[in-house]
């Protein structure tokens, strides 16, 4: 792993302590904030694992050394300041310790004029109407219908886009991918198959394409 700049830029506290908040790679979900030294630092660096300062035990703490949970380091970067940093990882499970996969799992309060669109939240809202059916539904009645129906529909809605595609209309072209993109998710909740395992099929093959890139430009 590289750094670009030295570690003594890094502003740690009167107790030699730097904030480190840890997000996921990929869907950049906030997953914990712990506390780090220069220690903790650089052995995150020699391992690639994260590694944080236990400030109850006053010890190094390696994330997953218990749990088996532990995080792979893809990158550490400071703020402007640099007196904070941010972790980014690929988990192997949760981060807390109850069991969540996030440590920020405690609503405290929700603005009711604004909602926090994800994906996430659309595709459990989509499992919702397949688990626990909800009279006219739209997504209840595809999985009624079943696999068949579904991928109709998929198809058609992969038309849909060509014709739009086709037109040269953007308008038109962004709201027909936008039923397209619906439909796969149906099919995704339908078969199983979870964002990280499309997230994972795509970084697997951006690090094939990569090293493929590395060996010509050594040909």
């Amino acid at each position: 792993m590289e750094t670009s700049f030295n570690i003594d830029e890094l502003k740690f506290d009167e107790n030699g302590l730097i904030p480190a908040v840890t997000i996921e790679a990929g869907s950049h979900k906030l997953l914990m904030q712990a506390y780090m030294n220069r220690e903790s630092i650089e052995k995150t660096i020699e391992t690639g694992l994260a590694t944080y300062w236990s400030r109850s035990r006053k010890e190094l703490w390696c994330k997953g050394e218990t749990s088996g949970n532990y995080q792979h380091v893809v990158s550490l970067i400071a703020d402007c300041d640099k007196d904070s940093l941010e972790v980014v990882v690929v988990a192997d499970g949760p981060a807390c310790h109850t069991g969540e996969y996030s440590c920020f799992h405690n609503p405290l309060w929700k603005n009711p004029d604004l909602e926090d669109f994800t994906i996430e939240g659309l595709m459990k809202l989509i499992d919702g109407r397949r688990t626990s059916p909800k009279e006219g539904s739209y997504t209840t009645y595809l999985f009624q219908k079943g696999r068949e129906k579904i991928l109709k529909k998929v198809g058609e809605e992969s038309t849909e886009v060509v014709i739009a595609g086709a037109t040269d209309d953007k308008a038109e072209t962004i709201y027909e991918i936008s039923d397209l993109a619906y439909h796969v998710l149906v099919l995704m909740i339908d078969m199983d198959i979870s964002l990280k395992d499309i997230h994972d099929e795509l970084a697997r093959r951006h690090v094939i394409d990569h090293k493929v890139k590395q060996e010509k430009m050594t040909d």
